[in-house]
């Protein structure tokens, strides 16, 4: 078992930064890649960026060259490092997390944490 606790969101101005962290708990060990995906009022959620073990990135169109993604794998925790931001970034961000038993999807998720950007 994983637990993933998600913190760092808020209520910030378009252009302001803010970073997300995503602390993993339990049976750390067995985990491959992590992502960040958000979901706004009314629509699906989306994957936002993912990094694997080896620290490969992959970021959605809409967040490139803005969001960075990282992990610290001695203290087990995930980041996402959002600058420029817009009204629509406004949503829950939540981290995943998949394992070396099921790596093709997430199998933990955190609770998630708001992130308002106001125009």
């Amino acid at each position: 078992q994983v637990q993933l606790v998600e913190s760092g969101g808020g209520l910030v101005q378009a252009g302001d930064s803010l970073r997300l962290s995503c602390a993993a708990s339990g049976d750390t060990i067995c985990i491959s890649a992590m992502g960040w995906y958000r979901q706004a009022p009314g629509k699906e959620r989306e994957l936002v960026a993912a990094i694997t073990s080896a620290g490969s990135t992959t970021y959605a169109d809409s967040v490139k060259g803005r969001f960075t993604i990282s992990r610290d794998n001695t203290k087990n925790t995930m980041y996402l490092q959002m600058s420029s931001l817009k009204p629509e970034d406004t949503a829950v961000y939540y981290c995943a997390a998949k394992t070396i038993y099921s790596s093709s999807s997430y199998s933990y998720w955190g609770q998630g944490t708001q992130v308002t950007v106001s125009s």
